[in-house]
Order: structure tokens, then sequence, then C-alpha cells
């Protein structure tokens, strides 16, 4: 369920970039998180934030899996949710952890119930109108969940878009930004020497496009996996810049096999390589 990103800010000349890991718990679609989020880590033009997204988070269950993800690769907690248990529990967590984490809603909250004299509905999503384009977008994002990761490859013909690229090229989170906006996307790895799916490479309703970025950039991301994980696991070869080289080469090159178009991400933020997605797909779709 976690996304994974770079806000894409360009780096000052003469000074080091840094990252640090971005948590977005929401019980909605996440929209106001990540409005609220990017708008914040824009002022560190220096650091990165790598951003994870869990959407529709609306049980201690799905809250246990978030929690499986931020143990693994800690941060800072951003989250929007109306169940005063699961948001009493994200703290209690979050201080077991020592990590600082914010309810983005809650202070603005106090404000309208201070001058209204009233306590606030408490009803999820209340900012979305229930039309049928709100519709469209919650089927867009839960097809899009249930296809992250080359997952139920067996009907991804049904996708308007699938991404596909190495380890740690912004496929989740571009894929969370276009279902945000009722495009039904999948996003499938390139793993070197293994070949395509066959469900992808036959596909004829999807647009499929391939998503790249330099070898320097995506050793940082993966560094920060990395130090995240707990055990023997070996790292070496998932930084290495010559091995992700050679990643970058058979995914450009299956991409030009298939005739798949390829974008580089590098220096892109989620918006701009969505909006570059969208203007490859045929008018009138």
């Amino acid at each position: 369920m976690s996304t994974a990103d770079h806000s894409g800010a360009p780096e000052r000349a003469g000074r080091p970039q840094s990252f640090f890991h971005l948590h977005l718990v929401s019980d909605a679609t996440g929209e106001t998180l990540l409005a609220a989020g990017r708008a914040a880590a824009a002022q560190y033009k220096n650091a990165r934030a790598i951003e994870h997204i869990y959407p529709l988070v609306r049980t201690e269950k799905q809250l246990g899996k978030v929690f499986e993800d931020i143990e693994q690769e800690p941060g800072i907690v951003l989250y929007t949710l109306v169940d005063q248990k699961l948001a009493k529990e994200i703290d209690r967590r979050c201080g077991e952890m020592g990590l600082p984490c914010v309810s983005v809603l809650e202070p603005v909250l106090a404000v309208f119930q201070s001058y209204l004299g009233a306590p606030a509905g408490r009803q999820v999503g209340a900012q979305h109108v229930l039309d049928a384009d709100y519709f469209r977008r919650i089927d867009a994002l839960n097809f899009t969940m249930e296809h992250d990761d080359g997952q139920m490859l067996h009907d991804i013909d049904q996708a308007d878009i699938v991404l596909v690229g190495i380890s740690r090229t912004s496929k989740t989170p571009t894929s969370i930004y276009l279902a945000n906006r009722g495009i039904k996307t999948a996003n499938v790895p390139i793993v070197l020497g293994v070949p395509m799916a066959e469900g992808v490479v036959n596909a004829k309703g999807p647009l499929v496009v391939g998503l790249v970025a330099s070898a320097e950039r995506i050793s940082h991301v993966r560094q920060n996996r990395v130090l995240g994980t707990s055990g023997d696991y070996d790292g070496n070869s998932y930084v290495d810049r010559a091995t992700i080289s050679e990643e970058l080469t058979y995914a450009r090159n299956l991409c030009a096999r298939h005739g798949w178009a390829l974008i580089d991400v590098t220096r892109r933020s989620i918006e701009e390589t969505a909006a570059a997605i969208l203007a490859l797909r045929p008018k009138g779709r």
C-alpha cells in the first residue's frame, strides 16, 4: 500500500542533497495530505521527501500494515483520520518509535470549533461530493492499489495506463497520483534479465509507459531503503551504480523493442511526470 517518490526539487550548487521519508496516512484519497506535505517540503530545497502514501486507511489492520512500512523506513508522519481511536494509535506508535507525527486537520478543526461553537461532524472524506466523478476516482484508486507492483496481471488490459520500470523509478506514487484523477493505472517492475509478463506485452487497451531515472538518483533512493532494512540483507548490488546502469539499459531496450514511450523522471516531480504521461494519451481518451 505504500508508495514512494522524490519531490523533484532542483539541487543547489555546492550543497549535497539529503533525503528523508515522509509518510502520509489518510482515511480518504490522501490529496489533502499530499498538498500539505509537499508545501512544507518545498521550503527545504536541499532535502528531498521520499513520499509514502497510504490512502483509505480505516481499520486497525490496515494501520498495522502502514506501521510495518514505517518501521522499515522511519521518518515524518502526517495523517488525516477522523477516527479518534486510530489517530491515538498513530500518536502512540510514533511516540514509541521517537518519530514526529502531526494530525494535519486537527489545528484547523479546533479553530472552526472555537469560532462556530460546535464540534466537527467527523465524517470521512466529507470534502468530496458523492457524484459520478467521485466514484470514478475511488474505483480507479482501488484498481490501482490492487495492480501495484505487478499484481493481478490477468486483467491488466482493463487499465488505462500501465507504468513499467526498474525498482525506485516512482512507478507507485505516479500511479496513485493518476488514480486520484480517475485514471486506472497499473505498474509492473522491470527486472534485469527477466522477460516482461505476456499480459503487459499483449495488452491492447492501456497505454504502456516506461519510467527511467539516472543511476545516481536511483542509488540514493535505494540506499535509504537498505538503511531501513533489518537482518542480514545485503544491499550492495541493489545500490551499486554499475548494476543499476545495466538495469536501466535493459529497461530502455525492452521499451524500445515493444515500442513503449519512455520518460526520464530524474528531475521531474510526480505532477510533471503525470502530465507528461497524460500528454501521450490519444485525444478523446
